[in-house]
């Protein structure tokens, strides 16, 4: 069975983003499940996909909370909407908006279609990351008590940080980080 390749890129740095493969069967809300997975986001909001143009204008809207495909309706429902259904072309692009307070953006391009999935894998599947994803809340980053932990470990009191990283040499002599940087030949004359 093939499988649709997406790459799912974070809209303020297309440095940052996932791929992720799909059965072409699957649903826009397995999709959708799979783009929060990926991103670590919670899902407690609701989300919606647009066809997109090259220029990443939204079109036709698919959103989580639509129940039922009605005929004009204004959104299509994620649940009942194959991903297969609105591929219709080789470089088909989406955008996806997620929490609609926060607007959190994403664009999602397919970059290909392989012909044989993994048995062992279980799809949708993410396949690569590349970046760090933005953080739904706070920062994302470093956990404060393993900070402190740092600090601890090497002792960056406020005594140290306020001398300027001084660094004591094997024979005694002190340097400060400056003085290493400018640095000329040696700093013992």
């Amino acid at each position: 069975m093939p499988l649709f390749r997406f790459r799912v890129y974070w809209e303020d740095d297309d440095q940052v983003y996932r791929d992720i493969e799909i059965r072409p069967a699957q649903t826009f809300l397995e999709f959708h499940k799979a783009i929060l997975t990926a991103y670590e986001f919670d899902g407690k909001h609701s989300a919606s996909f647009y066809e997109s143009n090259d220029r990443w204008q939204q079109g036709r809207e698919l959103n989580s909370e639509v129940l039922v495909n009605k005929k004009d309706a204004p959104a299509l429902s994620m649940m009942r909407t194959p991903v297969s259904a609105l591929v219709s072309k080789p470089d088909q692009k989406f955008v996806y908006i997620y929490d609609p307070v926060k607007k959190w953006a994403f664009q999602v391009e397919l970059i290909g279609v392989i012909a044989d999935e993994d048995a062992k894998r279980t799809y949708p599947y993410v396949f690569r990351k590349e970046g760090v994803g933005p953080a739904q809340y706070g920062i994302k980053g470093v956990n404060p008590d393993k900070l402190m932990e740092i600090e601890e470990k090497y002792d960056l009191g406020a005594d140290e940080m306020a001398e300027g990283f001084s660094n004591e040499g094997e024979d005694g002599s002190s340097e400060s980080f400056g003085e290493v940087l400018g640095g000329g030949d040696s700093i013992d004359e």
